[in-house]
């Protein structure tokens, strides 16, 4: 029996590949499937079963592709209703997996679908649970992104998760392995650790949904207790994943399209394309096309893109650093922006070269802007996340959220001068690219961002442990 996590770490998932006696499970694939078919190919197995946990929010899968190129059924857990074949299991399924079992296990709470796959070696002993978005290590998946579609409330979906967690899976022995679909960095729960691998023992210690001692009400108040609303993209990418979607090859194809400077500008014009620019915020900042997004390849990429571009059918042109064309439309792709229509061939600096008008961002150090607020009360903007700011800050800074900032637009000053942060630099350039592209140029980015901050001694809150917030 072999046991692989693939987890990417942009996306904060984990993809499994399971193979027992030349046969193979793949459960949650990603949306490029070709990496799990070379695996079965190289090891003489065959692909027999793609598990589905739940109908994905954050990500689209590959399993319809998957199924398509290996011949394997979909599987899904009861009241599972995609538009494509697929086997929907019965609570307590058995699937024969070469000198193996998996069992599905239905774990309704996060969606109604939802099911965890147990799965019992060759001697007939619990080995393991891949438990979707119904267990987290740290935590459990938020119940407030179905309601809609359950026609039921948020609180109505934990009380699931309640009864699925303690009749389904704290049963199990603590030595049962617990392989979750995220880890740290998922928007699908509130505080996930950053290991990815547990046992349901170390849960029951340290998880706080699995105390012994809480009752139904206290589970729901604390699981439903602070929710941020969900990024936009997430209903989309659960119709795609429900509906099915275009070959990925298809989409890489039509999106490595080589644009010369003149094929790029027309095409953005007529099309209403965004320009996205993917390379790091330093080159960025430095020079780009006058109202491009920055969303960097190197960072946190797609769920930034998700959440701030929101819209999937949204075309987009690229501008990349040279060979990372491909890449970046992968990406794209796995958070469901299919519409990319090329590239700027030649980069940024082709485009410069041609004479074409192109914008810069200006920044100064955390010591200049020390010196500044010193003889000045110039406006200061942290765009990091709530726990972040609520943790630690600059005095007096005003907040906004890089997630909502297209609902603070009218928040920033438009004649003054202000200066924009973040931790480090990434999220900054990212406000300042989309507040430059509604027309508001009267910005400075600090270079380095909180940390450089800090180490100018300026002055700061009160430090707050994040994880009482």
């Amino acid at each position: 029996m072999k046991i692989e996590q693939i987890y990417t770490g942009c996306l904060a998932q984990g993809a499994y590949y399971i193979e027992s006696n030349g046969e193979v499970a793949i459960i949650d694939p990603l949306r490029e499937v070709t990496p799990y078919i070379n695996k079965a190919t190289r090891h003489n197995a065959k692909i027999k079963y793609i598990f589905e946990t739940h109908f994905h929010a954050d990500f689209v899968s590959g399993h319809v592709t998957l199924s398509k190129l290996t011949g394997a059924p979909i599987i899904y857990g009861p009241s599972a209703n995609p538009t494509f074949d697929a086997i929907i299991a019965k609570d307590g399924q058995v699937f024969k997996l070469g000198n193996i079992t998996i069992t599905a296990l239905h774990t309704p709470g996060h969606t109604m679908e939802s099911t965890t796959y147990l799965l019992k070696d060759e001697n007939g002993n619990d080995h393991a649970i891949f438990s979707g978005d119904t267990l987290f290590l740290g935590d459990v998946g938020r119940p407030d992104l179905a309601q809609k579609a359950a026609n039921m409330t948020q609180e109505d979906l934990a009380g699931l998760l309640f009864d699925s967690l303690r009749n389904k899976i704290m049963p199990l022995a603590d030595d049962v392995i617990v392989y979750p679909a995220h880890g740290a960095g998922s928007a699908c729960g509130k505080n996930l650790s950053k290991q990815t691998i547990g046992t349901i023992g170390n849960q029951k210690k340290t998880n706080y949904a699995l105390r012994a001692d809480m009752t139904k009400t206290e589970f729901i108040k604390e699981v439903t207790d602070g929710l941020l609303p969900p990024p936009q993209y997430f209903p989309l990418n659960v119709k795609m994943n429900k509906e099915g979607y275009e070959d990925v090859e298809d989409v890489i194809e039509r999106g490595t399209t080589a644009l010369t400077p003149s094929e790029f500008e027309q095409i953005a014009n007529e099309t209403g394309a965004i320009v996205l620019d993917v390379r790091h915020q330093d080159e960025f900042a430095k020079g780009h096309i006058p109202r491009s997004i920055f969303i960097g390849i190197e960072g946190n990429f797609a769920p930034w893109v998700g959440a701030l571009i929101a819209e999937v059918e949204q075309p987009i042109l690229l501008v990349t650093p040279e060979g990372k064309e491909e890449e970046t439309i992968i990406r794209l792709s796995r958070v469901g922006f299919d519409k990319t229509l090329g590239y700027l061939d030649g980069g940024f600096e082709a485009w410069k070269h041609a004479g074409l008008e192109y914008d810069t961002v200006a920044s100064i150090s955390a010591s200049e802007l020390k010196q500044t607020l010193e003889k000045e009360a110039a406006p200061v903007f942290d765009v990091r996340k709530d726990d972040e700011f609520k943790s630690e800050h600059l005095k007096n800074a005003k907040h906004t959220s890089l997630d909502y900032l297209n609902e603070h637009l009218n928040e920033f000053p438009e004649n003054k001068t202000f200066y924009l942060h973040c931790a480090g630099g990434y999220r900054s350039m990212i406000a300042a690219s989309i507040l430059k592209s509604r027309g508001i140029h009267n910005l400075i980015d600090i270079t380095g961002g909180f940390d450089a901050i800090k180490q100018a001694e300026m002055p700061i809150t009160d430090y707050v442990c994040p994880t009482t917030l």
